[in-house]
């Protein structure tokens, strides 16, 4: 199976940062489990992901962007593209905020 390289940009590691702190304020249990499981789902995009779905945001940028879903309910947001052998995280954000734009 063909592995990718997985490239956090800046951008998406502060909003992770920005989120965690939210959560560590309100429930710092659960802001524990929540690094760790956006953590473990970014990193397995190492494997497959162009089986995750092309974000709608996606036409408004220069080049695909894909979503991959985090969480039940309204779940965390997190896009990325594909360049060859790399996944380049571009952004993260809940899924009860607006669509992003460019």
């Amino acid at each position: 199976m063909k592995r990718y390289r997985v490239v956090v940009t800046p951008r998406a590691m502060d909003d992770i940062r920005d989120a965690y702190e939210w959560f560590l304020a309100e429930n710092p249990l659960h802001a524990r489990r929540w690094l760790d499981g956006i953590r473990r789902r970014i990193l397995a995009l190492d494997t497959l992901p162009e089986s995750h779905p092309v974000a709608p945001e996606s036409d408004a940028f220069d080049r695909e962007v894909r979503q991959l879903f985090i969480g039940r309910g309204t779940p965390w947001r997190v896009f990325f593209t594909i360049e060859r052998t790399t996944v380049h995280v571009l952004h993260v954000r809940h899924g009860s905020r607006d669509h992003w734009c460019p």
